[in-house]
């Protein structure tokens, strides 16, 4: 038996930031990461290595490891050792941790040669992620839009994807990720739950079709209520981006910008320094690499 895992998932933006009242949306988009899994038989001792950042901690491979490994009652018989690469910075807003343990518990499942629900894969990454402290309300919008792809709008709190929507446009997506980094777990919870009625106001309008203006309206306020400025993603909308606002806790802001507008968009970023990233709306599901 081959004892190892290869799987890939996508990043995500958010739509709706769930922290606020447990309601949630996000976006998938094609930035990616690619877990590798040899288990060993080491048990209880996973070794995790991110190559595409070496400096940041490996809890949370070690936790979704584990976790997977005890849903099938197999933490006795086996440990793990676990490389990961991606595109997406980490702790700027951009779904990296919830990316990270869809594609990691992907790998694992294909290292033991089990299968199971989707769903299942991604509520093993949430309980890992929440486990590891690296995220507030377990980010279950972020986690279903990296696996399943386009647009979810979901229910944090019961864990239920409310729609899932394949948009007909596959736009461009342009994303202002500055230098430094902002941790989620680290974010002011009762500053965010202040607004949380008006997320809801704009959650019932991304349900009922009108994704983009949910999204400016949440990134606005999201970016008041923590200190960013909205500016960036104003501008972004003035050179003819569709829908413009802080993802996550930020810092970085994203974009859904017409092909014909990204020029414009772009330069009207440049004076705000950092990463302009440029990416595309990802309708793929997460997948195993054979």
């Amino acid at each position: 038996m081959d004892l190892t895992g290869r799987a890939v998932a996508h990043g995500a933006i958010t739509v709706i930031n769930a922290i606020s009242c447990g309601l949630g949306a996000a976006l998938s988009v094609e930035l990616r990461t690619e877990a590798y899994v040899k288990l060993t038989n080491h048990p209880g001792r996973i070794e995790g290595h991110i190559l595409s950042d070496p400096r940041e901690s490996t809890i949370l491979i070690e936790k979704t490891v584990m976790r997977v490994l005890k849903h099938f009652d197999l933490e006795k018989d086996y440990g793990a050792y676990v490389e990961t690469r991606s595109n997406i910075p980490i702790a700027r807003g951009l779904k990296s941790s919830s990316t990270a343990a869809n594609a990691i518990a992907l790998a694992v499942i294909a290292a033991l040669g089990e299968k199971v629900d989707d769903l299942t894969v991604v509520n093993l990454g949430v309980d890992a992620a929440i486990e590891a402290e690296v995220t507030i309300t377990g980010a279950f919008d972020d986690a279903s839009a990296s696996y399943f792809g386009n647009l979810v709008i979901t229910d944090n709190r019961e864990r239920k994807i409310l729609k899932h929507v394949r948009l007909r446009e596959d736009h461009p997506v342009l994303i202002l990720a500055p230098s430094e980094k902002a941790y989620t777990s680290k974010s002011n919870v009762e500053r965010m739950k202040i607004i949380a009625k008006e997320v809801e106001v704009l959650h019932k309008m991304a349900l009922l079709g009108d994704y983009w203006s949910a999204m400016t309206l949440n990134g606005i306020i999201y970016s008041t209520v923590l200190g960013y400025d909205a500016e960036v993603a104003i501008e972004a909308l003035a050179a003819g981006a569709l829908a413009a606002g802080l993802s996550g806790t930020g810092p970085a802001v994203a974009a859904i910008v017409p092909e014909e507008k990204i020029r414009e968009v772009k330069e009207a970023w440049q004076k705000y320094g950092g990463e302009i990233i440029e990416t595309r709306i990802n309708s793929e599901k997460a997948y195993i690499v054979r």
